[in-house]
């Protein structure tokens, strides 16, 4: 198998495995009962919280625990405008944001919310000074990502939060494709707001979190009830999912540098050898380590990877093809329709190997060679 989809998930190690397997069959209390199994498992959550943090660079009492960056992106979208819902009802966005962005934002148009969408150039960057000109008094949001999924481009969210130091906006930043992948600190980002998952770093789907710090101030409940989370986001404690994140962002920081820049020679690798496709075109700036965004013009990206699934080496649709449109990021980007219906996104993680690469232009190559352009 050649596994190179993991901007959409990671593969978690056996040590994170069996630290939640420890929590579940051991750790089992209930962090909210009041006898000694509950108490140790508050003990072991809140000491799993400040790993995360410390990950993030944030204290404890900044750090939510939430079900997925999906969650965390509206909890702070609905909590901004909550807070600042005086200032006014205008949003300000990017047209390339994960859909768990976009979607909530149209959703609070139809509750009578204004947006504007700032577009990124044709290599997929955006300018802090194009999110800033959108600004405006009753500017209640801007929510910018840090790196993008498709394109890997990297977000100048810490310029765009040194121009609303001084305005009442809250800034934020899906960072769920980011964390402990580029360089970063809540403090040196300087977003009120900042979204993160575990299952994109080694730790299981099912749990995320949401730092809130900076201009946030009385945080708008995600639910009601019994009170856990500070009684922002009550419901008993996935125990296992945060231990396993824990472990994960442990495990990564660890080694934070060295798999990095191992992500950094498969990307650089990886253009070298696709490079040798004719026709084939690079999308986007690849800022990121982990993502590279290519096009074969012509051949549907639909096809390309069931084509290659069929071989044992998975990547995903770059274009997101869905009743036969292209990706919002695309067609953001000004692509024309060949080349946006032809892209792909290869992402690459700690395990990847230059085999899988090789192996991967191969077969793109031999796509290429052996099917006729469809479009």
């Amino acid at each position: 198998m050649h596994y190179l989809d993991h901007a959409a998930t990671t593969p978690v190690p056996e040590e994170v495995a069996r630290t939640m397997l420890a929590v579940l069959t051991e750790g089992f209390g209930n962090p909210s009962a009041q006898y000694e199994p509950g108490r140790a498992a508050k003990a072991r959550l809140e000491r799993d919280r400040a790993v995360i943090a410390g990950a993030l660079g944030c204290g404890p009492e900044q750090l939510f625990f939430t079900s997925c960056g999906t969650e965390g992106d509206n909890w702070a979208i609905r909590a901004a405008l909550y807070q600042n819902r005086r200032v006014g009802k205008h949003i300000v966005t990017t047209a390339v944001e994960h859909s768990a962005v976009l979607q909530c934002v149209k959703r609070l148009e139809q509750e009578g919310y204004t947006a504007s969408y700032v577009k990124p150039d044709r290599d997929g960057r955006i300018a802090a000074d194009q999110v800033l000109a959108a600004v405006r008094e009753d500017t209640a949001l801007v929510s910018v990502m840090l790196v993008n999924n498709e394109t890997g481009a990297r977000f100048p969210v810490e310029e765009i939060a040194a121009g609303l130091r001084d305005k009442p906006a809250l800034l934020h930043t899906d960072a769920v494709q980011g964390f402990l992948k580029v360089p970063f600190t809540v403090k040196s980002l300087g977003a009120d707001y900042v979204a993160v998952s575990g299952h994109k770093l080694g730790g299981p789907k099912g749990i995320g979190a949401l730092y809130a710090g900076g201009k946030a101030k009385n945080i708008l409940p995600m639910l009601f009830g019994g009170g856990q989370e500070s009684n922002l986001r009550p419901g008993t404690e996935a125990t296992a999912q945060i231990a396993g994140f824990a472990r994960a962002a442990a495990l990564r920081l660890e080694g934070l540098e060295e798999i990095n820049a191992r992500m950094s020679a498969c990307r650089d690798y990886a253009r070298e050898r696709l490079g040798e496709i004719p026709e084939l075109r690079f999308i986007g700036p690849a800022d990121a380590p982990h993502i590279l965004s290519v096009s074969l013009p012509g051949y549907p990206s639909q096809n390309i990877v069931g084509e290659l699934g069929e071989k044992g080496i998975y990547i995903s649709a770059g274009s997101a093809c869905h009743r036969g449109k292209a990706s919002h990021v695309l067609t953001a980007m000004g692509l024309d329709r060949r080349t946006a219906a032809g892209t792909v996104r290869i992402s690459f993680g700690t395990e990847t190997s230059l085999a899988d690469i090789d192996a991967l232009a191969a077969a793109l190559l031999e796509h290429k060679n052996t099917r006729f352009p469809m479009l």
